[in-house]
């Protein structure tokens, strides 16, 4: 991502922030300050009402009282009732930690203990990637599934020769509405039957919860009338089916912006080249129009390469087939020696005089090692006594 991408999109998530706080501000003050005024005046009455009791001991009271609650007790109880209420029996415990590794937290319940923070530290490291994996794998299942059943209806729709691009949309809204309707709309019936809250409240503890965001106002199953320790665990599992399908459209999103995201690419990179294409037509006619054009800088002269390797074949003859692999090649033609001193040190013929005129010698003998006698050589002439050899004749 580009820097001033990344600066374009800060900078709105911050003008989001900022609008939302003004709003939430609004909404959210003033019944906070009716709030306070109606605690005051109850703590005035009650003072008024029991004059033995100071503010300060009422204070530390209410603080006490605050404080409990924070940790799980019960106001409708006391120390010579006995009930069956526990906010850490095995249902609730199960509910705790589930909230724990789908970073719900709710708040509602708090750890009190050092040991219990200690443990709840590597509890979560370990159990948060556990459950992302699994959560993943849940939503690749989840979501094939509804799409495999959504294809079946595309596949209806095309049948009545629907256009491709509307089958396309209306899939999409399928998946939306039955998702909705099994993860949303069904769940906040059950909490409303259930629970006792209003349908405002079903809902709203619903897409909290599916957003992990869980302000902790509105929990299933902390009510004192709610008695069964399997409501909980059940509660987690659609909160695991849920998060899953939430984790499929934020994928199927994903992949769709990124589809947009290269067509886009694929049509600027075709009008970006027929752009080029028209600059380069328009500029070739005003060159033409203008005159012609100055002549193209000369070419570096190339170095001469050395000539490739040849065979030692006359002039004038055809190749001659290649000699079998166990039969030595023969000696090459050549002709009478030539009649000067140094006629016994190297002997040309008109092959190599052919070879040498189109740049290609021959293969020189290896130092220290004799020719062998050609037969159709000369013999050499008598030397005549007396008379010094070619090789001690000064030069």
């Amino acid at each position: 991502m580009r820097s001033t991408t990344l600066l374009a999109l800060l900078a709105l998530v911050l003008l989001y922030l900022v609008s939302g706080a003004l709003v939430f501000q609004a909404l959210e003050q003033p019944s906070e300050q009716h709030a306070q005024r109606e605690l005051g005046e109850v703590r005035e009455k009650f003072l008024s009402n029991h004059p033995c009791v100071s503010d300060w001991d009422l204070r530390v009271f209410i603080k006490e009282v605050a404080d409990a609650l924070g940790g799980g007790a019960n106001p409708d109880t006391n120390s010579t009732s006995h009930s069956n209420y526990s906010a850490w029996d095995l249902g609730s415990a199960f509910f705790f930690s589930g909230t724990i590794i789908t970073t719900i937290g709710y708040g509602n319940v708090a750890l009190r203990t050092d040991a219990g923070r200690l443990f709840c530290i590597f509890y979560a490291l370990v159990g948060i990637p556990l459950f992302g994996i699994l959560l993943a794998g849940v939503g690749d299942r989840l979501g094939s599934s509804l799409r495999r059943g959504i294809g079946h209806i595309e596949a209806i729709f095309l049948k009545w020769h629907v256009a491709p691009e509307l089958v396309r949309i209306l899939s999409a809204v399928l998946f939306l509405l039955i998702g909705c309707l099994l993860f949303v709309l069904t769940p906040a019936i059950v909490f409303y039957c259930v629970e006792d809250w209003s349908k405002l409240e079903a809902i709203y503890f619903v897409v909290v919860t599916l957003t992990t965001v869980g302000f902790g106002d509105y929990v299933a199953g902390a009510s004192l009338n709610q008695k069964s320790a399997a409501y909980q665990p059940l509660v987690w599992f659609w909160i695991l089916l849920g998060l899953a399908y939430f984790a499929s459209v934020l994928t199927t999103i994903g992949n769709w912006l990124r589809v947009v995201s290269r067509r886009t690419r694929a049509e600027m990179g075709g009008f970006t080249a027929q752009a080029a294409s028209w600059t380069g037509t328009m500029t070739a006619r005003v060159t033409q129009r203008s005159g012609p054009t100055a002549p193209p800088p000369p070419e570096k002269e190339r170095p001469l390469l050395p000539p490739p390797p040849c065979s030692a074949q006359p002039a004038g003859r055809p190749p001659s087939p290649a000699p079998p692999e166990k039969a030595e090649p023969p000696s090459p033609p050549t002709a009478s020696a030539l009649d000067y001193p140094s006629e016994n040190l190297a002997f040309i013929d008109e092959s190599s005089d052919t070879q040498s005129e189109r740049g290609c010698a021959l293969p020189r003998a290896p130092r220290g090692r004799r020719r062998p006698p050609n037969p159709s050589k000369k013999p050499e002439r008598p030397r005549r006594p007396g008379r010094p050899r070619d090789k001690d004749v000064p030069v």
